[in-house]
């Protein structure tokens, strides 16, 4: 007699519609021949024979599962607890904009004026370069076109907590004069750090301070069960789809389910009871799409320009990353098909296999190389014409718990449990990827967002999207941008960022 799980109210489940609207689906059973039978229209034992069965259905395909494929391929971090301190370390900041204005005086020193946040950059000894004010000769009577004011850092106003400098190259009221004066510097002018400059018996300097703000990450406990009756098992020869096919099937849809999280989860815990145990915490990992530091949105169809771009971004930034995989929805990937690179023959697309062996695209650019790879659950998630330009370098793997298998006997009945437990997460690391979003959601907050304007006018109305920074590809001559320099509205005017 087969023995089989026991339902609340001594019935079967029905079958369930799949993917393509096809009732093959009984999730959550045991693997018994009553079950196969109702998910086959009611087959009865010793007539279920299916010849023409499609084993590729049941293999392990990683390129169905892009994301989870690239995490185990990644950085493997062995952790003690399911609560992990992780830090995106970003390169240090160079640049900064002054707050206020500095006018010309005939002081020597003067107080640079920045925002609180910006205050601890520039360090004692340090030198900066003030962008578009123009320096003076050396007798400081004539001022030198072109060549940019610096500045000397000598002390920190105790008052404020702003630098306090003087010009290394700045008007002199005589020729004879050692010090120069103020010059006049206008408000949300960019500065940038040089070296520091030591006096002459100098050693000890101020330490380049570098604390990262850590990110608690959750790793989530993720299980799959599969339980097979004895009688269904000692069946197998009138079966095609034996133990190990129903095996890869259930991995396969667990392998889905894990990426679908590994995109989209978001982070929380909390507590439930377990008999017997009492009081357990459950924790849900923080998916992919809500770590990316940096947002690229390109209205319109997709262009050569707003490819380069986008390469441009992901690898002039301060944190270089050695290759990039861009995966993407399907609509996202048709639309980059269409991109017409005959105008420029020194970018060249080919196609070929990446290291983890998938075959892609490859756009190579003078910046670096693009892999294009489609990433079918982008599209489950609804993200069809988004996708994630991501360096495969700067992902970590955090495993809290090494994965097992397991095989028990169910007990008080004719049946073996197996399954599998994993409890991971996914990081990135470094703030070099770009989420591309093509879905006209809400961002994710990102440090950065970007939108690949290839207009000659700047937006206006409808198109001037608030707290987003535009990317010049053409430039636009209106505001004074250059292509591929990149600005923010402020509510009354542009301002290059």
């Amino acid at each position: 007699m087969e023995e089989t799980l026991k339902f609340p109210n001594g019935t079967q489940p029905a079958a369930v519609d799949g993917s393509a609207n096809l009732k093959t689906q009984l999730p959550g059973v045991a693997s018994t021949v009553s079950n196969a039978a109702a998910a086959t229209g009611g087959i009865a034992p010793g007539n279920l024979v299916e010849p023409d069965i499609d084993e590729q259905l049941f293999m392990f395909q990683s390129e169905d599962t892009a994301l989870m494929s690239m995490m185990l391929k990644s950085r493997k971090v062995k952790v003690s607890s399911p609560e992990v301190e992780h830090y995106m370390i970003d390169g240090q900041r160079s640049v900064f904009n002054t707050l206020g204005e500095v006018k010309a005086g005939p002081n020597a020193q003067f107080v640079l004026p920045l925002s609180v946040n910006d205050q601890p950059i520039p360090h004692v000894n340090h030198t900066l370069l003030v962008s578009g004010v123009n320096g003076c000769s050396e007798d400081g009577q004539e001022i030198t076109y072109g060549k940019e004011l610096m500045l000397y850092v000598t002390g920190i106003d105790s008052a404020s907590g702003n630098p306090i400098v003087r010009a290394i190259n700045g008007p002199k009221t005589s020729r004879t004069d050692l010090y120069c004066t103020t010059p006049a510097i206008p408000a949300g002018t960019r500065i940038r750090i040089l070296a520091n400059a030591l006096y002459e018996t100098q050693k000890e300097v101020e330490p380049d301070l570098i604390v990262p703000k850590p990110e608690t990450i959750y790793l989530q406990k993720r299980g799959m069960n599969q339980i097979v009756s004895d009688y269904f098992d000692a069946q197998r020869k009138h079966v095609p789809f034996t133990q190990s096919v129903i095996a890869e099937q259930a991995i396969l849809n667990f392998k889905r389910a894990g990426n679908r999280t590994l995109w989209a989860g978001r982070k929380g815990k909390l507590s439930v009871k377990v008999p017997k145990l009492g009081d357990q915490l459950v924790y849900f990992t923080e998916g992919l799409r809500w770590q990316f530091k940096c947002e690229a949105t390109a209205l319109g169809n997709w262009t050569i320009e707003k490819v380069m771009a986008l390469a441009k971004l992901f690898y002039t930034g301060e944190d270089v990353p050695r290759r990039a995989t861009l995966l993407a929805g399907k609509h996202l990937l048709e639309q980059l098909q269409y991109v017409d690179f005959s105008s420029h023959p020194e970018v060249h697309v080919m196609a070929t296999h990446n290291p983890l062996g998938w075959a892609v695209t490859r756009i190579h650019t003078v910046f670096g190389d693009i892999d294009i790879k489609r990433e079918p659950t982008l599209d489950t998630l609804g993200w069809s014409n988004s996708g994630a330009l991501i360096a495969d370098d700067r992902l970590v793997h955090y495993t809290y718990a090494t994965q097992h298998e397991f095989s028990d006997r169910v007990e008080g009945e004719e049946a073996t449990r197996r399954g599998m437990v994993v409890w991971d997460a996914l990081a990135l690391k470094g703030t070099c990827h770009i989420w591309i979003n093509g879905d006209g959601e809400a961002m994710a907050s990102p440090e950065k967002s970007f939108v690949l304007w290839d207009k000659a006018e700047a937006p206006a109305g409808a198109e001037l999207l608030e707290d987003r920074s535009y990317y010049f590809i053409k430039g636009c001559l209106p505001i004074g941008a250059t292509p591929g320099s990149t600005w923010q509205y402020d509510g009354s005017d542009w301002n290059e960022i």
